[in-house]
């Protein structure tokens, strides 16, 4: 099983951004965390981090073509307006699983709305690095027909 994990804008400065809402977690510590728990549930996870909104719609696009089974997004702000990257996610036909380390309902306004919810099988946010953890089993589960 392969799973892709997506990790959008700022993504690359978890551990030094804002540590109230993030924590101190690295992504490269993320990264390692999944692709752990990836091997414990017999899936290969790949992450994917990017800065740019077309970098990442091509990774998309990639994912499609590659018949990746399932993709964990944590787009961060770019949730919140990118109809660029919903339309991308909108061709894929295998779960996606929107997550998000911080509660987005509970911070500021803009950041209540997700231009994903329609499409995503769920969404996971407000449990910190467990949101990631907690998106990849369900992503597993998905694929298995459990979920």
């Amino acid at each position: 099983m392969k799973i892709l994990m997506l990790h959008g804008i700022n993504h690359n400065m978890f551990g030094k951004r804002d540590p109230k809402q993030y924590g101190t977690t690295t992504l490269a510590e993320i990264n390692a965390k999944l692709q752990a728990l990836g091997m414990e549930l017999d899936a290969e996870v790949e992450c994917f981090q990017t800065n740019s909104e077309s970098a990442m719609c091509e990774r998309i696009h990639q994912g499609f073509a590659d018949g990746v089974d399932a993709v964990l997004i944590n787009a961060g702000a770019w949730t919140h307006y990118s109809y660029g990257i919903r339309d991308a996610l909108a061709i894929l036909t295998v779960p996606v699983i929107e997550l998000h380390m911080s509660n987005i309902h509970a911070r500021e306004e803009f950041r209540h709305h997700s231009v994903f919810a329609d499409l995503v099988k769920g969404q996971i946010c407000g449990f910190g690095l467990d949101s990631y953890l907690l998106a990849l089993r369900a992503a597993v589960s998905a694929v298995r027909g459990a979920g």
